[in-house]
């Protein structure tokens, strides 16, 4: 079995850009289509930047199923973990609105999505076992069947040593309840050794309001968690680590289009930095580096950058970064 990098699991949809920019949805007519969901970015944002990359997911048997899993293979990511639909269950849809940078939204189709109906036994654990890093991420965690494929998933990876990343990726559309998602989320941040997310996700994980990072990571800290990294938008982000360091991240400056994908491409590239032996620091740029170019851009999953990218954009911002 092929060693991965990184594999992840969950959602694989279709996002359909607005084309037609500052204007609200009722009025646009024209949308481009791409492939979207969290782990899906992350899966193709780090095959785009080197890594070798596995994917485990359900999708549907239809045009929207073949287009997600023609272009991951494209980017080079494995899909021997893909399974496709049998039971009519569709693709999600994310139709985007981008009516200036700072007013974008996002139109959500989500009921009986084929993402959510990956079952358990779906999942091959001489695949995972392939893995040095599991990516796993909130939405999956909403609904059940879902819920307990990526419980088995985690488990198979902490029996064989595989690294788990947790990203928050909370969308309120798949849950029933605000404590629903601090039972799950907590049940699986306590497993995960690297979790990521907004200041506002993990105040859902933690079912509290206005939460403060020091109690945050005392809380996780506890458990198997080694890095935290609680993100603040444009004042940047905090890395925490189990052994008491603190490293801050900053963000780029960018010609801002829109503000999805930002996160889907920051976990990508503090994944592939990481992996390549950088520092925590080092991670925080490549992520916030990254972050900026994807919301320069139409698209989340084909803007993607290299580490060509990411560099220059670092190099070209060293006198700014921080001040």
């Amino acid at each position: 079995m092929e060693k991965y990098d990184v594999i992840a699991i969950g959602r694989a949809c279709i996002d359909l850009n607005a084309v037609e920019y500052n204007r609200p949805m009722e009025e646009t007519k024209t949308f481009s289509k791409y492939v979207g969901g969290s782990p899906a970015n992350i899966a193709i944002g780090a095959a785009k930047l080197g890594l070798k990359v596995g994917f485990i997911g359900k999708i549907p048997d239809d045009q929207h199923g073949k287009f997600i899993k023609e272009y991951m293979e494209e980017v080079g990511v494995n899909t021997a973990g893909m399974v496709f639909d049998q039971a009519g269950h569709k693709a999600g849809l994310a139709f985007t609105e981008i009516k200036s940078p700072s007013e974008c939204s996002i139109l959500m189709y989500r009921d009986e999505v084929a993402d959510l109906y990956l079952q358990p036994e779906e999942i091959s654990e001489e695949y995972l076992a392939a893995a040095k890093r599991l990516v796993i991420s909130g939405t999956a965690l909403a609904q059940s069947p879902s819920r307990e494929a990526i419980f088995k998933a985690l488990s198979i990876a902490k029996n064989h040593g595989v690294e788990v990343i947790f990203e928050l990726d909370y969308r309120p559309y798949t849950w029933k309840s605000a404590e629903d998602v601090a039972v799950y989320y907590q049940l699986a941040a306590k497993q995960a050794d690297i979790v990521i997310g907004t200041r506002d996700e993990f105040d859902m994980l933690e079912g509290k309001e206005n939460g403060k990072n020091e109690a945050t990571i005392q809380y996780l800290f506890e458990y198997s968690p080694k890095l935290i990294i609680i993100k603040h938008g444009v004042d940047g982000s905090y890395a925490y680590e189990k052994a008491g360091r603190v490293t801050r991240g900053y963000a780029y400056r960018s010609n801002v289009l829109k503000t999805f994908g930002a996160g889907d491409s920051y976990a990508a590239a503090l994944i592939t930095a990481l992996a390549h032996g950088k520092d925590v620091a080092g991670a925080l740029q490549y992520g916030s580096a990254a972050a900026a170019i994807v919301v320069s851009k139409h698209s989340s999953s084909e803007a993607m950058p290299t580490i060509a990218q990411i560099e220059t954009l670092i190099e070209e911002q060293a006198g700014t970064y921080g001040k």
